[in-house]
C-alpha cells in the first residue's frame, strides 16, 4: 500500500503548509508517537494527538506564527513508511532559522501513527527554540 501511504503523507504536508489543523488532526492517529529531535524545549517523545498539537502550537507561538515546513522532493514510500525531504524555517524578533531536514512517517489504517524528524543543523535548531 505504499502509494496510498505516500498520498496520505502528501495530504498531511499540504495541510501543514496551509495551516489546516483540522485536516492535520484527521490524518494523525489518536495514539501517535512523535519523536522530536534535539535538546530544546520541544524535544523528546510526544505521545498522543493532543500532545503533538500542544507542541506544534508552542512552536507557532515561539516563532511568532512564522514556523513553516515545505517538502523539497518527491515523497518516498517503503511499506508502511514514508520519507520526506523537507525545508523548515521560522523567525522571531531576535532570531531566525532555515534548514533542511528529513521527516519519516509510519502509517497504519490510513493514519500517521509515528513520526521521526531529523534536522540538518540540530545545534542551530536547538538554539532557535531554546530551553
Amino acid at each position: 500500500m505504499t502509494s496510498k501511504h505516500v498520498d496520505i503523507a502528501s495530504e498531511y504536508f499540504q495541510a501543514v503548509q496551509k495551516g489546516d489543523l483540522a485536516k492535520v488532526g484527521e490524518l494523525l492517529a489518536e495514539e501517535i508517537v512523535w519523536h522530536q529531535p534535539g535538546a530544546n524545549r520541544f524535544s523528546g517523545e510526544h505521545k498522543g494527538r493532543d500532545a503533538v498539537f500542544a507542541m506544534l502550537g508552542g512552536m507557532m507561538e515561539a516563532s511568532q506564527g512564522s514556523f513553516a515546513i515545505d517538502t523539497v522532493h518527491t515523497l518516498m514510500g517503503n511499506g508502511d513508511m514514508v520519507a520526506a525531504s523537507i525545508h523548515f524555517a521560522g523567525r522571531r524578533d531576535d532570531a531566525s532559522m532555515s534548514m533542511d531536514g528529513v521527516d519519516v512517517l509510519r502509517l497504519k489504517d490510513d493514519k500517521i501513527v509515528e513520526m521521526w524528524l531529523f534536522s540538518g543543523d540540530q545545534v542551530a535548531e536547538d538554539a532557535f527554540w531554546g530551553q
